[in-house]
């Protein structure tokens, strides 16, 4: 409940200030029924107030409805509602961001005041209020409404983009650690649990020796039951820290292939390598990638085949461009099964290193029981282009042929579109309603200029003369605009009278003339005051 009286305490107080205005106004005009004149409007008022957070336009409507009331005044036609009519068009321009729901409020009220003077057949002065006070109090409070409006959303805009590179500034903190952690994963497997495989082979290798005592052989038992233990809590740290990586720096191995084959070799593990003709230079990625290739491929042998004959072979394919790395083992011999493959997370980093670098991998059994890895690798890096570049690459050919775009390139647009709008309209709207001010002022003096009698000539007319003989002193029209008092103001039986102004004054009161005929004979002559009074 608390939430809802904030606006509505809100909309009293603007209600009791604007209703002072038309307090002040009714004191200096009074009408003939307060309830009428006073009561009646502001309620009308405080409705308007109520409404017009739900339905700003009706707001509007309501209010120029109150203003209107002024155009059937003889004195004035301004009242003390024209600051609540402001107020409500400014309103409407910050609740509503739709120009095409305002334009047609204004019109219509436009348009419903100028009927109405024309109905009452209103002086000159209350058509000028009705085309130049009426709209400039709805349309320059609107523009102000909706540049409030616009100032607002920028900054609101501007905090919320402040939040939304805070969290991307989170995010990519959040993916270089989990690169860190990659590369952290990665090394471990590949290096420590490489040489703990080897250590737990070295200590079956061992157990088995005769020159060896009873205890010995348990403690080596035990030795080789940690060190394996030790290396499947290795893989399951391995399976949390592991992830995608963009890649590892071309930072060149620790030892050569052939020091890690005859490191294994040391361990009693039976590796044939094989080389075709003379390696040619590789850069530190690839050469990195050789070498990752070759220790997964002699881990998961010692590790899943134990026992097993290995053999390795480098050779070159494509004329000299790429260069082929083979690693197979035999089936395990009779009696030491092969151990059940768990996770792959080897081969899976093994494959983000090879395709980094443009080559391709294959690992699957062959025949006779055993298991092959061959990789293909390019001599140079960017021969054979990489899988994330090739994508990366794809993805900005379609970007410079008009494809998707961006979140804020799109955003960025559309605030630029909007921008522009706004600004075109915050002078095309003034300046229409300018020139629609300067139209209806220039047609208004050409027709008050053109009604003028002037008093010397007026002062020259007699009675009983004949129309035709003072014609040409007589202006081109009439005066089309005199007051309902005027009109009603007595004249002789049977004789039609024109009007004509004293001068052509376009804001300043003016004596009227007033010339009555019968037939064609002037039959009567009067001054009519600006105010006359009811005969």
């Amino acid at each position: 409940m608390a939430v809802e009286s904030g606006p509505a305490v809100r909309d009293a107080a603007l209600w009791a200030v604007l209703s002072v205005a038309a307090v002040l106004d009714y004191r200096d005009h009074p009408r003939s029924s307060v309830a009428l004149g006073l009561v009646l409007p502001l309620l009308v008022l405080a409705g308007a107030m109520a409404v017009g957070r739900r339905w700003p336009g009706a707001a509007v409507v309501v209010t120029n409805g109150l203003c209107a009331l002024g155009l059937t005044s003889s004195v004035t036609p301004g009242n003390g509602y024209l600051p609540a009519l402001a107020v409500s068009a400014y309103l409407l321009g910050t609740r509503s961001d739709r120009t095409g729901r305002a334009l047609p409020v204004f019109g219509g009220c436009l348009a419903a005041d100028l009927l109405l003077c024309a109905a009452l057949r209103a002086d000159p002065v209350w058509w000028f209020f009705t085309l130049a006070m009426l709209p400039a109090a709805m349309v320059l409070p609107w523009l102000a409404g909706r540049y409030w409006r616009a100032r607002q959303a920028l900054v609101r805009g501007g905090w919320d983009r402040a939040r939304v590179l805070e969290q991307q500034q989170r995010l990519v903190a959040d993916r270089a650690k989990f690169r860190e952690r990659t590369r952290i994963a990665a090394d471990m497997h590949d290096s420590l649990g490489h040489v703990l495989s080897l250590v737990a082979l070295r200590a079956g290798a061992l157990e088995l020796s005769p020159t060896l005592s009873g205890q010995d052989r348990e403690d080596l038992a035990e030795l080789r039951a940690a060190v394996s233990d030790a290396v499947e809590e290795l893989r399951e740290t391995i399976g949390v820290l592991r992830g995608d990586a963009d890649g590892d720096p071309p930072v060149a191995p620790r030892e050569s292939v052939d020091d890690l084959v005859t490191r294994v070799r040391a361990s009693g593990v039976t590796v044939d390598m094989h080389r075709e003709g003379a390696p040619p230079p590789l850069p530190p990625l690839v050469d990195r990638a050789v070498y990752r290739v070759v220790q997964e491929a002699l881990t998961n042998a010692v590790k899943h085949a134990p026992g097993s004959a290995v053999r390795i072979a480098l050779g070159r394919a494509r004329r000299d461009t790429e260069v082929t790395v083979r690693v197979t083992n035999s089936a395990p011999p009779a009696g030491r099964p092969a151990k059940a493959v768990t996770g792959n997370r080897g081969l899976a980093g093994l494959r983000e290193r090879v395709s980094l670098v443009g080559g391709t991998l294959r690992a699957e059994p062959c025949a006779g029981g055993g298991f092959e890895v061959v990789a293909v690798l390019p001599v140079r890096v960017g021969t054979s282009r990489p899988r994330f570049a090739g994508e990366a690459a794809a993805g900005a050919e379609a970007a410079s042929q008009g494809g998707d775009e961006p979140e804020s390139v799109r955003r960025l647009a559309a605030a630029r579109r909007r921008a522009r709008l706004r600004f075109a309209s915050a002078f095309a709207v003034p300046a229409g309603a300018g020139l629609v001010l300067l139209g209806s002022a220039a047609l208004l003096a050409h027709q008050l200029a053109s009604c003028v009698l002037r008093p010397a000539d007026y002062a020259a007319l007699r009675t009983g003369e004949e129309r035709a003989r003072f014609a040409d002193v007589l202006p081109e029209r009439p005066y089309p605009y005199p007051s309902h008092a005027m009109r009603a103001w007595p004249a002789p039986d049977g004789a039609a009278c024109d009007f004509y102004r004293s001068n052509g004054s376009l804001l300043g009161e003016a004596d009227v003339y007033r010339l009555c005929y019968s037939g064609s004979r002037l039959v009567a002559k009067d001054v009519l005051p600006a105010e006359p009074e009811r005969g």
